[in-house]
């Protein structure tokens, strides 16, 4: 079954291409773009550049998660998200939109104002308490779509990397399970760049079949990351799209069915050359 917005916003077909997730952040303190969309309008500006880029959903987070960034409180954070929500759904009536939110309080304000799903860096893994996790209940109560995420306090040891990561995430995903949301509405995102090493983010991306076997579409976001330029040797994110534009598209060859990042404007193309590669047995030209 596809995965349904519970405002029944249309949301793209992961089965038949990647889907295209674009990154705005309105927070003062991102690594990369902090600062550059505090407000309804700029995020409308943004949305319409990435819409253009051929982006199918918007991401939406007003906490920044960067190293040593510096925690906000649930208030903070809806008072930042609900007017642009409330923008864009003006000016985009069918945009996907989607909240990157690891609490449950700030996931139900946002999707009763209007946003389609949650992107949860916790992986609903927040504050379980004996009822489980508020975010699983929460999207369920809501018959809202939810993307787990992993994410640890400190990197694994090197031995223990995928055994420990691959019951990490079975974890999040029994969690949601108990909550009651059905597996047509869940992802996972191993969390490229969130308490690993960076040898083992890029493990992550080159053993991305064992997430996939997890048996849950992927989303996969290394856009401007740290190890992406400590492999490139470039200290600044926002010349680091060689290393977008590689690791979507090994981790598509490698069963990523959505790609998150800040930029698609040749990011989309690569993207759309990965996957006529990847469905080449079946692919046919268009007519011209």
């Amino acid at each position: 079954m596809p995965w349904k917005s519970p405002h029944g916003t249309p949301l793209p077909d992961w089965r038949a291409r990647t889907i295209l997730m674009g990154i705005i952040n309105i927070t003062p303190d991102s690594f990369s773009d902090g600062g550059e969309t505090l407000d309804a309008t700029s995020a409308i500006k943004r949305t319409e550049i990435l819409l253009g880029q051929g982006v199918d959903i918007i991401d939406l987070g007003a906490e920044s998660t960067r190293p040593g960034a510096q925690p906000i409180d649930a208030a903070t954070e809806v008072q930042r998200l609900l007017p642009v929500i409330k923008g864009l759904r003006e000016k985009f009536p069918k945009l996907a939109i989607s909240i990157d939110t690891y609490k449950a309080s700030v996931a139900e304000a946002a999707i009763k104002a209007g946003a389609d799903l949650i992107n949860d860096v916790e992986g609903a893994r927040h504050e379980i308490g004996r009822e489980g996790s508020p975010m699983a209940r929460t999207c369920a109560r809501l018959s809202c779509p939810l993307i787990l995420m992993h994410r640890r306090p400190a990197p694994i040891e090197e031995n223990d990397f995928w055994p420990t990561l691959l019951s990490e995430i079975k974890t999040s995903i029994t969690l949601a399970h108990q909550a009651g949301i059905p597996p047509e509405q869940l992802w996972v995102d191993p969390g490229f760049g969130f308490g690993k090493t960076p040898n083992q983010n890029l493990l992550l991306v080159r053993d991305l079949e064992k997430i996939a076997a997890l048996g849950l579409p992927v989303l996969l976001g290394t856009s401007r990351k740290s190890t992406l330029g400590l492999a490139l040797n470039e200290p600044n994110p926002l010349k680091r799209e060689a290393g977008n534009e590689a690791t979507a598209v090994w981790g598509i060859a490698k069963g990523c069915r959505m790609i998150r990042a800040h930029d698609f404007s040749h990011l989309g193309s690569v993207i759309k050359m990965a996957d006529t590669l990847k469905d080449s047995p079946n692919w046919r030209p268009p007519s011209l």
